[in-house]
């Protein structure tokens, strides 16, 4: 699926690379997408350099020291009139600060049009479970083969977004793909995916306010004000002892950024089930949208694993 939108023209102020970057709080595919955006873009003879707009989580780690690469530089804005290439995210709100002063050439992405233009531009979204199916096309499409690391980046992302294969955004096309991916690879898909997934399951490094920031995502419920962060784990109540840090932690984001709700999203990867706790005087929006009770700030989600298909979009529909 093609969209074709517009953006503000604006004076190139910086003939440098392209810098290409995904969303704040970045997962594995907004950070392997980049990577591979970048080599695609290379490889077509454009100047461009993968970027990050948040530090890599343990996810995303295991994947580069596997393959023994660095982790994109961290940016936290552009000069106006860089050259950009989104990618995994087309919302402002997810994006740099001065993004409407950059000009924007692409957006690869598989999540909803966010984005309002001015000028046309490339714009490729897909009802997809991951941008890096997406990006697998574009390989095919310009003719520029996918060697082993760049194939271990993609599968590895459609592994994360996918959930193995076990989130309802799995798509048939993610799922052979990744399976294409993992032959140049030369992976064994399920003893490599489980072993990314666990190891990004591992907060014992982080402090409660890094645990709430790994990856979460401020949306407008209609007009209520929120975020909905999410972790991984293989254990649910693990992750429930911190609960009274957690909902501090979750008390002063409220606070400071005058939020109507904050929903933390704790998935067990392996039993495919959620908790959340949830707080903000728009709490009972929980409640409504799954039919169970929220007792002692934390809501049952079962069954529930994907924030993008089972939680912001039944939640907004209850708001």
């Amino acid at each position: 699926m093609y969209y074709y939108v517009e953006i503000k023209r604006m004076e190139n102020k910086n003939m440098g690379k392209t810098l290409i970057f995904g969303h704040k709080n970045p997962d594995t595919d907004s950070i392997t997408s980049s990577i591979v955006m970048a080599n695609l873009e290379k490889k077509l003879g454009n100047d461009a350099e993968a970027c990050r707009l948040g530090n890599i989580n343990k996810e995303t780690e295991y994947v580069l020291n596997y393959l023994g690469i660095e982790a994109p530089r961290l940016i936290e804005d552009a000069e106006d009139g860089t050259e950009v290439i989104l990618v995994d995210t087309s919302n402002p709100g997810e994006s740099i600060p001065n993004l409407e002063n950059v000009q924007i050439k692409k957006v690869i992405d598989h999540h909803r049009v966010a984005l309002t233009t001015a000028y046309p531009l490339y714009f490729r979204t897909e009802p997809v479970g991951c941008t890096e199916t997406v990006m697998y096309k574009l390989y095919k499409e310009n003719g520029v083969e996918i060697d082993k690391t760049i194939a271990t980046l993609m599968v590895s992302a459609i592994i994360s977004d996918t959930l193995l294969f076990k989130s309802p955004t799995c798509t048939a096309e993610d799922e052979a793909t990744a399976k294409e991916l993992a032959k140049i690879a030369e992976i064994d898909i399920d003893k490599y995916g489980m072993d990314m997934l666990k190891a990004g399951t591992d907060l014992s490094s982080f402090s409660i306010e890094e645990i709430l920031n790994l990856d979460a995502k401020q949306t407008s419920l209609k007009d209520k004000n929120s975020i909905i962060a999410q972790v991984n784990t293989a254990s649910i109540d693990e992750v429930l002892k911190m609960k009274a840090d957690l909902e501090t932690g979750m008390k002063k984001i409220i606070a400071e950024k005058g939020l109507d709700l904050f929903m933390f999203v704790i998935t067990d990867i392996v039993e495919s089930n959620s908790k959340a706790i949830v707080l903000g005087n728009s709490a009972s929006i929980a409640e409504k949208a799954y039919n169970e009770k929220i007792i002692d700030n934390v809501i049952e989600l079962k069954g529930v694993v994907s924030r993008k298909k089972q939680i912001v979009p039944i939640m907004i529909e209850n708001a």
